[in-house]
């Protein structure tokens, strides 16, 4: 083994080849532009189909067309967003039919009569009841001899008194979107460029270039540069996508809080550092323990499990990022990576909580680095049978 390199030499030169060979793949650039591809999907879609969801299309014909406008007041009243069409009855029938109207209201105020489809929207059905039950109230009032106006002046103003204990989240459906997005991308991050280390590992063993390129530089020093060149390579990765998906999505106006995401999305790369090299030592080092990649699914099924669990999890912690338990879990090393980033994006974490789960992160990163180095060092020379890590433990 040859000492003319010195270690951070050694380290650079190593990381300088990983992340050359790995940029200029076709593999990455396909991989990036397909998911750069789906945002801009996701994006379009949610402009052109979602937002056209929560619009009510009701057609008026007849005496109904008297409607147009206490059904727009009532609807607004309880957030339904209606947009009325003066229609004949032919047409709306036609209309209903082709899925461009939702309804079809003919008949007098008093006895409206609706046409749909194959099913009412209950909303719609409750204000259409009270515009109708309204026009009956007026009609017996005036019977009885008292004011109309007046006495449903009275009964509209009457209100029940709500007390809140937290004020409502308008950014809520934002920010979950936010950590959903960002929990997937660190996933999907940390175990491709996790897998990626243990592959190279296991090509190396099987070609034997690992007993050249040890003949140069020594084990750790590898091991660094490897997992630092890699590293970089889904830290690149990683940020196109973010820097891209957080300027498409505010330019189409799906996103509206900037200020807050562009936050979310630093966290999430420094996450994604800190994950990656939580993980990829313990990767190398099960890579190390196998010289054929038929062996490598099996090392690598325990580290992938968490990775997993942590990803499952992460569904519950984005619904309740409040909760006991998903406090907890994000404060789990093996699972902070994943989970901590999306409880930042809903804006739930305290000061405390991210510090010490950065401590206990960045603990557990020097315990396993050390770990898996140890590994890597005691099993990257030895091929053919599988190597026990009791035996790679002890022999390192």
């Amino acid at each position: 083994m040859s000492d003319s390199l010195r270690p951070s030499t050694a380290v650079r030169l190593v990381a300088q080849r990983e992340l050359n060979t790995r940029l200029r793949t076709r593999g990455f650039l396909i991989g990036t532009l397909v998911i750069l591809a789906a945002i801009v999907g996701y994006l379009l879609l949610q402009i052109s189909v979602f937002s056209g969801m929560g619009t009510t299309t009701v057609g008026l014909t007849g005496q109904a067309t008297a409607i147009a406008q206490p059904l727009r007041q009532a609807a607004s009243q309880v957030g339904l967003d209606v947009e009325t069409r003066q229609v004949s009855r032919a047409e709306g029938s036609d209309q209903v039919s082709a899925g461009e109207l939702d309804a079809l209201v003919s008949g007098s105020v008093a006895e409206l009569r609706v046409l749909v489809k194959s099913d009412v929207d209950e909303q719609l059905r409750a204000l259409l009841d009270g515009i109708s039950q309204q026009q009956v109230l007026q009609a017996k009032l005036l019977e009885a001899g008292l004011n109309p106006q007046q006495v449903l002046g009275e009964v509209g103003s009457t209100r029940v008194e709500v007390s809140t204990i937290e004020q409502p989240d308008p950014e809520r459906g934002q920010r979950l979107v936010m950590a959903m997005v960002l929990m997937f991308l660190l996933y999907m991050g940390i175990t491709t460029y996790g897998a990626m280390v243990a592959q190279g590992i296991v090509e190396e063993k099987s070609s034997r270039v690992v007993e050249i390129l040890l003949s140069t530089v020594r084990p750790w020093h590898l091991l660094l540069g490897k997992v630092i060149g890699l590293g970089l390579v889904g830290l690149v990765q990683l940020a196109v996508l973010g820097v891209a998906g957080l300027a498409m999505a505010s330019m189409t106006g799906a996103l509206t809080i900037t200020g807050i995401a562009t936050g979310t999305l630093l966290w999430g790369l420094l996450w994604y550092v800190l994950g990656f090299f939580l993980y990829a030592t313990v990767f190398a080092g099960a890579g190390s323990l196998v010289s054929r990649q038929e062996d490598m699914q099996t090392v690598l099924m325990p580290i992938t499990i968490v990775l997993v669990g942590g990803f499952i999890a992460g569904f519950t912690v984005i619904q309740q990022p409040d909760s006991t338990a998903a406090t907890v879990l994000s404060l789990i090393p093996p699972l902070s990576p994943i989970l901590m980033p999306s409880r930042i994006a809903t804006g739930t974490v305290s000061g405390l909580e991210l510090g010490l789960a950065l401590l206990l992160t960045v603990a557990t990163i020097a315990a396993l680095t050390w770990l898996g180095g140890r590994v890597y060092r005691a099993a990257v020379l030895r091929t053919g049978a599988r190597v026990r890590l009791k035996d790679a433990l002890r022999a390192g």
